[in-house]
């Protein structure tokens, strides 16, 4: 009998202390969002809802803005709990008895897009961002017998998704992670793209976000928005909301309120539209995935930086990082480190290479905008992860950049690519 397409590998994993503080906060939240899906969708309105769709569109804004989980996280809360009412309704027509479904189990459900399947560790998105817990595994040796070395550590089966787990009286966390057969075809497309371009395939867009200028730049040399027409609209609001005041009445603060809901509507539906264009922009290239800056990192580059500048960057991400749900992309980050300094060209690195929006590198003499340049070091950091052994979110195991006219993979090698606009 031929094996099932599926299998299931259970990893133990090791992490640290603080680590594991994090995946707790992460677990908490998780079973929150799918516990507040529950009560939300049994019996709503003397019906159940079973809408994967209807409950993400009722109820994640809201959980987005009570947890600090992920958009992947939250979605996949809604999704279980969905899944639990949907099995309830069909128990409750077989005239089965049932009853709502409550969710207290140690678990948090995680795939491509919230975790990274690597060789010997897993990094897993929490409520601290991503934490990296490495494998306790068999001996290489003996390792080609076992569940990890037959499903797991081979180029035949690929890493789809994993549910983690917590033994309460070991003190332990186990990643069950579900693999599936590589099949022939897949297998075909791999060793053709390898034949074709040096690497396995991959190919990653990098993204710079401001607080000035432009409000997203592409490795692709695409400008994306105006922060500045942003912040001139938010100006305006406040400058009107701030006279009003003064007048202090009652019809002035029904105006202020009413002007206010205005202006979040008008913000947030500029948000979306940006983050439209940039999946545009990253489907036309034909790129894999989606490369921004650590979070935590743009909120401390940007320290100074508007409230509502600080809050309009990381809802697009959030927007980005729900939106590519409904594709074949992915979004990951990277530590930004220097990538505003560092040369894109020769790799110097100097606080004196940028000057505002202009980038000059003392070394090279290489002048390009210098967000544009930050954009092509972020994609540029992800693919040195990748070719150091990190796999990607997508599961290759190299990557290459995305450009304006082509894609330079992590050795260094140029391919041109006329579907990529010059």
């Amino acid at each position: 009998m031929e094996n099932p397409p599926h299998r299931t590998v259970v990893i133990k994993l090791d992490v640290t202390s603080d680590a594991a503080e994090s995946l707790h906060q992460t677990k908490e939240q998780f079973l929150y969002c799918a516990n507040q899906t529950s009560d939300w969708a049994w019996r709503h309105d003397d019906y159940c809802v079973t809408s994967k769709n209807t409950a993400e569109k009722a109820l994640y804004a809201d959980l987005k803005d009570e947890t600090d989980l992920t958009a992947n996280l939250v979605q996949k809360g809604i999704r279980r709990a969905i899944e639990a009412v949907t099995h309830g309704v069909e128990r409750l027509k077989n005239g089965e008895k049932t009853s709502q479904p409550y969710f207290q189990s140690w678990s948090v459900v995680f795939d491509k897009r919230s975790a990274t399947f690597n060789a010997d560790h897993a990094t897993l998105s929490t409520v601290d961002g991503r934490v990296k817990a490495e494998y306790v595994v068999p001996p290489e040796a003996e390792r080609e017998e076992t569940p990890f070395g037959r499903y797991y550590d081979t180029d035949e089966w690929d890493a789809s998704h994993a549910t983690l787990q917590y033994d309460e009286m070991a003190d332990e966390f186990y990643l069950h992670v579900t693999t599936k057969r590589v099949s022939d075809a897949d297998s075909e497309r791999q060793e053709a793209a390898h034949e074709d371009d040096g690497s396995e395939n991959g190919v990653v867009l990098g993204v710079d976000l401001n607080v000035n200028g432009a409000f997203a730049v592409t490795s692709t040399g695409v400008f994306i928005g105006s922060t500045d027409h942003l912040t001139h609209r938010r100006n305006e609001f406040e400058e009107r909301r701030g006279r009003l005041q003064q007048v202090g009445t009652r019809s002035a603060h029904l105006t202020i309120q009413s002007i206010g809901d205005r202006f979040s509507e008008w913000s947030l539906d500029w948000l979306h539209n940006r983050a439209n264009e940039l999946i545009e922009e990253a489907e036309r290239s034909g790129v894999d995935g989606i490369i921004f800056e650590n979070l935590k990192h743009i909120r401390k580059s940007i320290s100074n930086a508007a409230k509502f500048q600080q809050w309009a960057v990381a809802k697009f991400i959030e927007l980005v990082e729900y939106k590519v749900e409904d594709t074949d992309l992915f979004v990951d980050t990277v530590n930004p480190a220097y990538t505003s300094q560092r040369c894109s060209q020769c790799g110097f690195v100097h606080e004196d290479n940028r000057s505002d929006k202009s980038f000059e590198c003392l070394k090279c003499d290489y002048e390009v905008n210098a967000d544009y340049n930050a954009a092509k070091n972020i994609a540029n950091r992800y693919c040195a992860y990748i070719h150091r052994g990190q796999k990607s979110r997508g599961g290759w195991a190299t990557s290459q950049l995305a450009l304006k006219s082509g894609t330079l993979n992590v050795n260094g090698e140029f391919n041109a690519t006329p579907h990529i606009e010059g």
